[in-house]
């Protein structure tokens, strides 16, 4: 059986609606794995989840619709896919928010505390819900989509990269709490990636041809460069990966 094989195995994965979220979902379900898409809205969860079915056969996918920001919506989510499936193997912690480009200085109390709910506490939460039956059958992954942003400073985007630094945190820190149980707990940190999330940064061809002459691969990247990670981490294949962030940025942060 290959190390990459996720037959029998569930994944819950946030934001899945579409980008590294979406692509993500795909690459897991072709390994084998059942899969629950949620992100804010009900329908675009039921068309992601209804071509999953499509190419990898009906019961593959189901759609839970989830605002990260509300813990009982959160909560729903776990329910709905342990009733679905009977259990939960993998996480991914994919949603997440930045409502501000500019100086840390201008940023307002509000916009501050969104970030850091959604992508920090949000994740602490959604884990919390989920590890208990992970660490009762001794296996499970979980894996943060963290950012490049938490490995330097940014006058642009400073909260979010505060945020995603503490996202590899929070997975060194359960890595050990969790350890022991083998729980493996592990963030990525894409670069920019041709996203609706990141379409400010990407959207202008100038602006992207500019960016991608700084990336030593010379292009941006794009959402399925990302679910090989996320495909790896959740398998065997990373059965000896824990507490790591894995950079994938093609190349800009060497």
């Amino acid at each position: 059986m290959s190390l990459f094989d996720l037959t029998g195995k569930v994944a819950v994965i946030t934001g899945s609606s579409r980008g590294i979220g979406k692509a993500s979902a795909f690459e897991l379900a072709a390994h084998g794995a059942k899969v629950v898409i949620s992100s804010r809205k009900q329908d675009a969860c039921d068309a992601v989840a209804a071509e999953i079915d499509a190419r990898f056969g009906a019961g593959t996918a189901i759609a839970v619709a989830a605002n990260i920001s509300d813990k009982a919506g959160l909560q729903h989510l776990v329910d709905e896919s342990r009733r679905a499936f009977g259990r939960i193997d993998i996480l991914v912690c994919n949603a997440a928010s930045n409502p501000y480009y500019g100086p840390q200085a201008g940023i307002s109390d509000d916009q501050f505390r969104k970030i850091l709910d959604n992508n920090i506490v949000a994740n602490h939460w959604l884990i919390t819900m989920v590890v208990p039956e992970m660490r009762a059958r001794r296996d499970g992954s979980i894996i943060i989509i963290s950012s490049i942003g938490g490995l330097r400073g940014s006058t642009s985007i400073g909260a979010y990269g505060i945020s995603k630094a503490a996202d590899m945190q929070l997975a060194r820190n359960l890595a050990h709490e969790y350890g022991p149980d083998n729980v493996r707990v592990n963030c990525i940190a894409p670069g920019l990636v041709k996203t609706d999330f990141a379409r400010a940064l990407w959207e202008d061809p100038a602006r992207q041809q500019a960016i991608s002459t700084s990336v030593p691969l010379r292009r941006i990247g794009e959402p399925e460069d990302i679910a090989g990670g996320v495909a790896f981490l959740a398998s065997r294949a990373a059965a000896f990966v824990t507490g790591q962030t894995i950079v994938m940025d093609g190349g800009v942060t060497i």
